[in-house]
């Protein structure tokens, strides 16, 4: 029987963690569409989300454009198919890799940094602080994050597509030897505008789960500065997994036709 004990205990501490995300979920949508709006706030938190992430989103984008462009020219070279090199690399970063990798990378900043600071408030007393002041924690920590990160994880993902192509076209040309007006033209032709948008609004909904997730763990850390480490790794946990959840179901529905 103590098996049996140690498995409901296990299923429902997973349904009661599921229902406080759920709950801390709503509770932080549902303050984005109710006034005061701290503008201010939302504006320091896009400059610490997004242009603060931007070297690290570039440079994942660059080097994976251009790992990319050798292992399918290399996987292309024995079937004599190395001129899918220029679309293959465009349609894998705008659609998949850029959304995906640029996701991960700002997860492993943003989720982790949001919790260690909003878990460092808790275990400090200062977030009931705010309670007592009549100041809403949720309007005032986690709505301006929340939407920070999904204004500005699209801006990001726009410009490692760029960056991803241009690592790709670089390699192309430099190290593969290919005509740089022909690369060009391959990528153009065979990149849509669909192609685009679907890596945009994967990036949105990965902004929304790094946020919400950082929050939630920072927001409910507790035991002091071990438990704020737990927030913190458990932040970028999670939000590293459900990323990649996220992604094959938005995968699925997208291009299931």
């Amino acid at each position: 029987m103590n098996v049996f004990a140690i498995i409901g205990r296990a299923v429902l501490s997973t349904l009661a963690e599921i229902g406080a995300l759920s709950r801390f979920t709503w509770n932080a949508v549902s303050h984005i569409i109710r006034p005061p709006f701290f503008w201010r706030l939302i504006a320091q938190q896009m400059m610490r989300i997004g242009y603060f992430s931007l070297p690290v989103v570039a440079l994942t984008a660059f080097f994976t454009g251009g790992a990319l462009a050798l292992q399918i020219y290399y996987g292309g070279n024995s079937l004599n198919s190395e001129s899918i090199v220029a679309t293959i690399v465009a349609l894998g970063i705008t659609r998949e890799l850029g959304p995906v990798l640029g996701g991960l990378m700002v997860a492993g900043r943003v989720s982790a940094a949001i919790a260690a600071e909003l878990g460092t408030m808790r275990v400090t007393e200062q977030i009931d602080a705010l309670t007592t002041l009549s100041t809403n924690p949720y309007k005032y920590l986690v709505v301006p994050r929340v939407v920070a990160a999904v204004l500005t994880l699209p801006a990001l993902v726009f410009i490692a597509d760029i960056i991803g192509i241009m690592g790709g076209f670089v390699v192309g040309t430099q190290s593969l030897d290919f005509n740089p007006g022909v690369y060009i033209k391959n990528t153009a032709d065979f990149l849509k505008y669909d192609d685009v948008v679907s890596g945009l609004i994967k990036a949105a909904v990965f902004g929304f789960i790094i946020a919400i997730m950082g929050c939630f763990h920072g927001f409910n850390s507790k035991g002091g500065a071990q438990g704020v480490g737990r927030a913190t790794t458990n932040a970028v946990v999670t939000a590293s997994i459900l990323i990649l959840a996220a992604n094959y179901v938005m995968t699925s529905l997208l291009f299931a036709n």
